[in-house]
């Protein structure tokens, strides 16, 4: 089981704590990382790239001169692509670039970049980080403070506006609520500093989703007795 290493919301440090096995269970599995960060780079290409051919050129509808007898090379029109100003021989035409990546391929990249941050010990939590107004210089100073240099990705429970506006300034800081966040975006940042809070609701979670999965499992039990009776 993995741990993490943990600060107060003043940043001062206390001990480590453990991580959910739900989330990080130590597989990085490099193969779906591929695939979804290359699904994301594509998905952000906009398709607008565009050029005409020679049939969509303005002109060229005469022979610029004669077959024979000018010395010249013969040419059929002057919207040839070896022409300047004539019409690209490939162009690139507009198109869209999107990619889909299934949800469980997802999931699986998702907690493959966990698992690798986590092993090499650039997980942080932290709690809850409290400001009453947004304040870059501050924000800067706790991320000083708990050692996260580098990019940063700083992941609240739920949304935090302050924390957000206090980053939106910070080209190297980036702010999500826990559970929006990619691949790409844990595989981009350096350190990963995750609200306490965030890391507590997901292990509530996990007996809830449990016992409702083995409600549904005794029904459909009942349901087939029933129907067998």
């Amino acid at each position: 089981m993995f741990k993490a290493r943990y600060y107060k919301a003043d940043g001062k440090k206390g001990e480590a704590r453990a991580l959910p096995g739900s989330l990080f269970d130590g597989v990085v599995h490099e193969g779906a990382l591929h695939q979804t960060v290359t699904a994301h780079m594509s998905n952000q290409r906009q398709g607008t790239a565009s050029a005409k051919t020679r049939s969509e050129v303005r002109g060229g509808n005469r022979k610029p001169w004669r077959q024979k007898g000018t010395g010249r090379a013969r040419h059929g029109t002057i919207r040839s692509p070896i022409w300047t100003g004539g019409g690209r021989a490939f162009p690139p035409i507009p198109r869209s670039w999107r990619v889909r990546v299934p949800k469980k391929v997802k999931a699986l990249a998702r907690r493959s970049a966990y698992n690798s941050r986590a092993a090499d010990d650039r997980l942080v939590l932290i709690d809850r980080i409290e400001f009453e107004v947004p304040k870059t210089k501050r924000l800067l100073g706790l991320l000083e403070d708990i050692e996260a240099t580098g990019k940063v990705l700083v992941l609240t429970e739920g949304r935090n506006q302050e924390v957000y506006l206090s980053a939106r300034n910070l080209s190297g800081v980036e702010v999500r609520p826990f559970g929006e966040e990619s691949a790409y975006d844990l595989l981009w940042a350096e350190h990963v500093v995750i609200e306490r809070g965030a890391i507590e609701a997901l292990e509530a979670e996990k007996p809830a989703l449990e016992a409702e999965a083995g409600g549904t499992h005794d029904a459909d039990a009942s349901a087939k007795e029933t129907h067998d009776a």
